[in-house]
């Protein structure tokens, strides 16, 4: 019941109705086993991608929040993505971030940070230095923070809140500048 819609590098058709389409070679077919449910993986080249317009924003790039995508999951199970469910962790533009692995253990266990927290942090391209981290003592909301005398516990709790609420702002590198300091208070 779809329409069939000529491919311009393929000889297959392809489903008009779809919204993405790709247009593929095969390159390899490697079999994964020969017994009851055995298949094969497939790799394919693509040498063409056709997208529906109106599911592109105003720079021509994927709008996915357009999209009413269909996410599989784990046996029977499948996951709807809504807007609601979407987050988003930039990218740095050249180069890798400094990876997870780098952040002292008190700031990867922590019991605030998200893991969509951690990403952001192991995408910037540095750690923060000596002097971004002694200048969070001068800001303004941490200062109202260390004047409450609070319990180290809840002082250091209370750093990373407000560290989670800049890193979600966007303002990732002074949220981990803001993490190291209150390693350093503490």
């Amino acid at each position: 019941g779809f329409t069939q819609v000529e491919s311009t590098k393929v000889k297959p058709p392809r489903v008009g109705e779809a919204l993405i389409s790709f247009e593929c070679v095969v390159d390899q077919v490697l079999p994964l086993g020969d017994g009851p449910g055995a298949g094969n993986l497939v790799i394919a080249r693509v040498v063409l991608i056709h997208v529906q317009e109106q599911y592109l924003d105003e720079e021509g790039m994927l709008d996915t929040t357009k999209l009413d995508l269909v996410a599989r999951m784990g046996g029977s199970y499948y996951s709807r993505v809504i807007p609601e469910s979407l987050f988003e962790i930039p990218k740095p533009v050249r180069g890798k971030g400094v990876g997870i692995d780098q952040l002292p253990p008190p700031i990867r266990n922590s019991n605030i940070l998200t893991g969509n927290n951690l990403g952001r942090l192991g995408n910037v391209k540095q750690l923060p230095t000596e002097e971004a981290i002694n200048e969070m003592a001068n800001h303004s909301l941490v200062k109202v923070i260390l004047d409450k005398n609070l319990f180290p516990t809840a002082q250091k709790e209370a750093l990373e809140r407000l560290a989670k609420s800049w890193i979600e702002a966007g303002r990732t590198e002074e949220g981990l500048a803001l993490l190291y300091y209150g390693l350093a208070s503490n």
